[in-house]
């Protein structure tokens, strides 16, 4: 499906308009860690219960069901659509060499890696520069802002949350129709995610005392900028 310039002109002014918000938002609010406190501590027992009831055990059932390649091909057809997404990112960041490496990634991954479900492009080496609208705000100045968690979504900033519905814009399955089969690779996303996330959680389990604390300061260090030396964020946990 192509997009009409004027949905073009459409979708660059609502991000202009979105980056706006954000620089407002983010030199109004003080750079406090965790103001929200109170209500991300109750936000967070109300998505440990609805993770606990629905996404875990579904999370859980897949990793045990499916065998480990046919996991891989999903993250990795996934993985190449956020590619998609990072170069557009990479390159409103001005970050040319992360902006080719990904859309390299997504033309070789599509082309040779069957529509993304191998990945080619890192065993040629090419590195994956994952970006989002947040860290492209970010890397023009607009602060962080304090620790929010969202329903369902999770831990986020108040600059990631402004961030979001570009985010959400940028998704290439908003363009997978009929609404059925979009509705399902969303499902499968999300299922996939959390799988990928039951290994981490363990050690998390682990190692933390208090793990709202631990779970907000990796957060916030992690999208402040103490990432990869590019800006990038770092990989996701393999199943």
């Amino acid at each position: 499906m192509t997009s009409s310039p004027t949905s073009l002109g459409r979708f660059a002014a609502r991000t202009l308009l979105a980056g706006v918000l954000a620089c407002l938002a983010g030199a109004a609010l003080a750079q406090q860690a965790d103001p929200m406190e109170a209500y991300n501590r109750g936000m967070t027992r109300f998505n440990d219960a609805v993770d606990d009831a629905v996404l875990k055990p579904v999370a859980t059932a897949y990793q045990e069901t499916l065998p480990a390649p046919v996991r891989t091909g999903v993250s990795n057809f996934f993985g190449n659509l956020g590619d998609a997404w990072s170069f557009v990112n990479n390159t409103l960041q001005l970050r040319g060499e992360a902006a080719m490496a990904s859309l390299f990634r997504v033309g070789i991954n599509t082309t040779m890696g069957l529509g993304g479900v191998l990945d080619v492009a890192s065993e040629m080496r090419i590195e994956r520069y994952k970006q989002d609208f947040g860290l492209t705000l970010g890397r023009w100045g607009v602060p962080t802002g304090p620790y929010f968690v969202l329903p369902f979504l999770g831990p986020s900033t108040v600059r990631d949350t402004l961030a979001l519905p570009v985010d959400l814009r940028g998704n290439p399955l908003r363009e997978v129709s009929p609404v059925s089969t979009r509705n399902s690779l969303y499902a499968l996303r999300i299922v996939d995610t959390r799988a990928n996330l039951l290994r981490a959680e363990s050690v998390l389990d682990d190692a933390a005392l208090d793990k709202y604390s631990f779970t907000r300061d990796v957060y916030m260090q992690l999208r402040s900028g103490a990432r990869n030396g590019d800006g990038s964020l770092p990989p996701e946990p393999e199943q």
